[in-house]
């Protein structure tokens, strides 16, 4: 089983977005260093709690401080950009680090329906993802559906695409393109089994892939003792609830405040987001991993590790790493 590492480069209490980065370089480093298969970042606008908004600049920017582990993007939201910029962008990043470049596409906007505005982004642009799939893959592979017109640097690249998806419309799509699928269940649980299901069941090989390929997302919160990782998890459910509804409210609540949220039906339905989540030592995380892989019939994990504390999130990513046999697996 290949274990993948999300990282959403979070703004942590009391940090700063250069301290977010840097720590997002250590966290690739250890990833490297444990034997991770592929550390991703996601395209999220206007969250002061994280900071990948520009993806491929983080992507470059740790590419530069790595040497052999993929890295990519879980992902851009296609309908936010034109598909040749983004061929050029990918194609730039492949023309440097070689390839250990992935491209992990969404349709979401990514944001709330205000900033979409101000991304420039029509509501109905998600309509025209399919094409924009296919237009982005033929700039990267030197065939252009667009008379005379080339990405530079990105033709001839053949960056990898992945379909990332929370419903049965991404999966329906990745197994009609042939391309790998990649279920948001870190977050959207619900429709996890049917969707791999149905990609599974429809999957038509293409020349980037003969064989359907399944990536699920799960959290992570590791550790020496249980307690501990149970403590860890905790202090991440907090900051999740107060995060979300602080921003629909616009404002930070206090910690008695947040003790008040936690038992509100709005916080059940945030923690819910939570469902797949592999909690304690190493041994119990390796355990639920594996049974998850199995249930949910996917090829490779990749965890996002709860932990807010970064000496503790890169903790969880070795104990898990070491449980996991990743080391002597590379």
């Amino acid at each position: 089983m290949k274990l993948s590492i999300l990282d959403l480069a979070p703004v942590a209490p009391g940090q700063t977005i250069s301290d977010s980065f840097k720590s997002s370089v250590r966290l690739a480093q250890a990833a490297e260093r444990h034997g991770y298969e592929r550390v991703w970042y996601a395209e999220h606008h206007n969250m002061p709690t994280i900071a990948s908004s520009a993806t491929s600049l983080v992507i470059s920017h740790v590419a530069h401080h790595t040497e052999t582990i993929r890295l990519g993007s879980g992902g851009v939201m296609l309908p936010n950009h034109s598909p040749l910029v983004i061929a050029e962008q990918f194609g730039t990043l492949a023309s440097i680090y070689g390839d250990r470049i992935d491209l992990g596409l969404g349709r979401a906007p990514g944001t709330d329906m205000t900033t979409l505005r101000a991304l420039r982004r029509e509501p109905s642009a998600a309509d025209s993802f399919p094409h924009d799939v296919l237009e982005l893959q033929a700039y990267l592979a030197g065939e252009s559906r667009v008379p005379t017109v080339q990405a530079t640097p990105g033709a001839g690249t053949n960056v990898p695409l992945y379909i990332l998806g929370s419903s049965l419309f991404g999966a329906k799509l990745a197994a009609q393109f042939g391309l790998p699928y990649s279920f948001a269940s870190h977050f959207a649980p619900a429709a996890l089994h049917e969707a791999i299901r149905v990609y599974r069941d429809e999957f038509t090989p293409s020349d980037q892939l003969s064989e359907p390929y399944v990536i699920a997302g799960v959290g992570v919160a590791a550790a020496e003792t249980a307690e501990k990782a149970h403590e860890v998890l905790n202090v991440a459910k907090r900051h999740r609830v107060a995060s979300f509804l602080g921003r629909n409210a616009k404002k930070e609540f206090t910690e008695a405040e947040v003790d008040m949220l936690m038992d509100t039906p709005q916080a059940e339905q945030i923690l819910d987001m939570m469902r797949y989540t592999a909690v304690g030592t190493g041994e119990q995380v390796a355990d639920y991993l594996q049974h998850f892989a199995t249930a949910a019939q996917a090829d490779e994990l990749i965890t996002i590790h709860y932990p807010t504390e970064e000496q503790d999130r890169l903790a969880s990513v070795k104990i898990t790493a070491e449980a996991s046999a990743l080391v002597s697996a590379k």
